[in-house]
Formats: structure tokens, sequence, C-alpha cells
């Protein structure tokens, strides 16, 4: 049951790996992402010091006037991940045109994970394509109901 979700990860880019990772974060913002609050849209994966984080995710308080006033809501926040798989998001997500983003916050158990992707942006023209292939498969679905 996904939580908060990029949807626009799949038409931005192309996607080559998937992993899953745990997130580390403040009651109160357990409580706002169970709130379907949150955006993934410009979020991506950052390798710093032999730790992962999670980068310009942008969490609203779940009740603003009971958050500290310290709150930061774009926070770096850590992922929990093993020291390989860091080591090979920073090998991988260093070389040209490959991000790690988020694709999805989901539920596994009462624990909340998150869905990443190694991932090479695409051009105009592959949107475009993607998008061609997109509506012939629907149309494709609708023929076959009827």
């Amino acid at each position: 049951m996904s939580l908060v979700s990029n949807k626009k990860a799949h038409l931005n880019y192309e996607i080559l790996e998937k992993f899953e990772a745990g997130i580390e974060l403040l009651g109160f913002e357990v409580k706002a992402i169970k709130n379907n609050q949150g955006s993934l849209e410009a979020a991506h994966v950052g390798v710093r010091g032999g730790e992962a984080f999670l980068l310009n995710f942008d969490l609203p308080p779940y009740q603003a006037k009971n958050t500290p006033e310290s709150y930061d809501r774009v926070r770096a926040r850590k992922l929990l991940l093993t020291k390989k798989e860091i080591k090979y998001l920073a090998d991988e997500g260093g070389k040209k045109g490959i991000a790690t983003i988020p694709l999805s916050i989901f539920l596994k158990g009462i624990k909340i994970k998150v869905d990443l992707a190694l991932a090479r942006g695409k051009k105009k023209f592959d949107k475009r394509e993607s998008l061609k292939k997109k509506d012939a498969d629907r149309e494709i679905r609708r023929e076959m109901k009827h």
C-alpha cells in the first residue's frame, strides 16, 4: 500500500534498478506520512560520508500548531541501507546521467519503507514515445473488453 508516490518518475526517468530502504523519521513525520502527506517530486538520494540521505523530500507537519518551531520540512532524512548497497548506490549514482530517485513510500508491516530506483533521465522524444505506447496499450485493453 503506497502512502506517498512520485507519479512522474516513470514518465521522466527510465528505471534501471530498484531498491528498498528504511527511513529514519520523527514521530509526527510518521503520522503525516500515514495521512498521505508529502511530495517526492523534487526528491533524490545523496550519499555522504558512507550514509545515504533522502534530500528535498517535502513533508509538511501533521499538526502545524503542535510542531516544533525549528522543524525543517525538507531536511535530509537518513535512509537505512546496508554498507554494500550504499557503496553500490554511490558508485552507480556517480556515473554520468544516472540518478537515484525515490519512487514511493509505503508500509511493510508496521515499518515505513522507501522504494528507490537507479534511473536515467528521458529525453523529450522518449517521453512522447512512452505516452504513445501507453495510449496504444489502453486502446488494446479497451478493444479486448468489448
